[in-house]
């Protein structure tokens, strides 16, 4: 009987040795399946950029778009988009070590150093962080990392122009018109606008000043009251007043009022993951768990991951003030700009998370990421004007941007290859 247990005991050793054996090489084929798929989709967004970087310097713009006979469309430095480029470059440099495409970030990050003073609506953050907070990361150059810091440090004051104590909020754009033809937004404050929270903590790091950081947690918590439903779906636009009480809780880019614009959740996921980063402070990471839960869970999602420009679409119980018969598509447009915003937050998010909650972010992200890769969305080498992503949606509403590439799309998208591949 004492042998009949010694052998029951060893077998089942045996059995388990053979078991987590089996399961660490199943782990790491699956990492270098990952870590090859990250590889090839970098080396080819290097020779895809040398064809987006040839076409910003015949337009003398920083890429944004295609227009419908698919000629590039640029932007200077005052509008939301022009960090995006040379964002992406740094990340790709990061990949490579290629010397060129240093060269090709360098150039095209300091073009953008007027843009330290753009204080005509919200999203200096956007414009200046992305190009200027990935070179000091990524960069070698002890006196150039020192003049990018120098430059966060003025964007950051540019961006506190914006902020009124009173109401609590940075004022992402100047007085503006709803779509319902009757409501005049005195203060807007988009969703949007958490994103441009980064480089205020940032710069109070930087500095050991407290109060860029003040004005983005007063920012963040107020919108952590006023943008999201009862289920974590959020509202893109709420309106204040001069002592900052929501007044109204509308939209500019999506569906309606009430229905949830894909790109505008991705925002409240993301925003929320790097406050609760910046702060710990558990609110902010249940937001963003919340907000997470809301998109992946929801039922109007594609199989595919990537989601419908807004959830509600067409639906029932949605009534849009726009007349979208204009519009003459017989389909709804999906947002890859989304899909690629959400991977990269919920890559962080996940690490934050514990347990089988952490790991179902993670694995969502890398599935997105997989299928922005796949030529269903990742361009064929030449085309697409240089830019990586396919289907993305600017401004259903505005009639603006619909099904093309955007170079946030491409943006986010190669940060979420980068963050995946330092999780690896």
């Amino acid at each position: 009987m004492n042998n009949i247990k010694k052998n029951y005991k060893v077998g089942n050793r045996l059995v388990l040795v053979l078991g987590l054996g089996i399961s660490l090489i199943s782990c790491q084929r699956e990492k270098k399946q990952t870590a090859d798929f990250i590889d090839k989709s970098f080396a080819a967004a290097e020779e895809q950029y040398k064809l987006l970087s040839a076409g910003g310097e015949r337009i003398q713009a920083f890429p944004r778009t295609l227009d419908k006979d698919g000629s590039m469309i640029g932007t200077d430095e005052w509008d939301w988009t022009g960090g995006f480029f040379p964002g992406a470059l740094w990340y790709i440099y990061e990949h490579t070590q290629n010397e060129e495409t240093k060269t090709d970030a360098i150039k095209w990050t300091e073009a953008l150093e007027a843009a330290k003073d753009l204080d005509e609506h919200h999203d200096i953050g956007f414009v200046m962080y992305c190009p200027y907070g990935n070179a000091v990361r990524f960069l070698d150059d002890e006196q150039k990392v020192q003049q990018y810091k120098d430059i966060l440090i003025h964007s950051s004051e540019t961006a506190l122009k914006r902020y009124d104590p009173k109401v609590g909020l940075i004022k992402s754009w100047n007085e503006k018109a709803s779509w319902d033809g009757e409501t005049l937004w005195k203060y807007p404050v988009i969703i949007d606008n958490m994103m441009n929270l980064e480089m205020l903590c940032y710069v109070s790091d930087l500095t050991g000043n407290p109060k860029y950081r003040e004005v983005a947690v007063s920012h963040a918590t107020k919108t952590m009251e006023n943008h999201f439903r009862d289920d974590y779906s959020t509202y893109h636009v709420v309106d204040y007043d001069s002592v900052g009480n929501a007044i109204h809780q509308q939209t500019n880019q999506g569906y309606a009022d009430n229905s949830t614009w894909s790109r505008g959740q991705a925002w409240a996921i993301y925003g929320f993951t790097l406050m609760y980063r910046e702060t710990k402070n558990p609110a902010f990471l249940q937001t963003a768990q919340r907000a997470a839960d809301f998109y992946i869970n929801h039922p109007n999602l594609p199989e595919d991951n990537i989601p419908y420009w807004d959830f509600n679409a067409r639906q029932e119980g949605y009534r849009s003030d726009v007349d979208f018969s204009s519009r003459e598509l017989d389909y709804i447009p999906r947002d890859a700009s989304a899909a690629a915003i959400t991977a990269s937050a919920l890559l962080e998010l996940g690490q934050f998370t514990d347990g089988e909650g952490g790991k179902k972010y993670i694995d969502f992200a890398k599935q997105t990421l997989e299928t922005l890769s796949s030529p269903a969305y990742f361009a064929e080498m030449g085309t697409n004007g240089g830019f990586l992503l396919q289907h993305s949606v600017g401004s259903l509403p505005h009639n603006s941007e619909v099904d093309v590439p955007l170079i946030y799309a491409d943006y986010y998208y190669l940060e979420g290859l980068y963050r995946l591949k330092n999780m690896l």
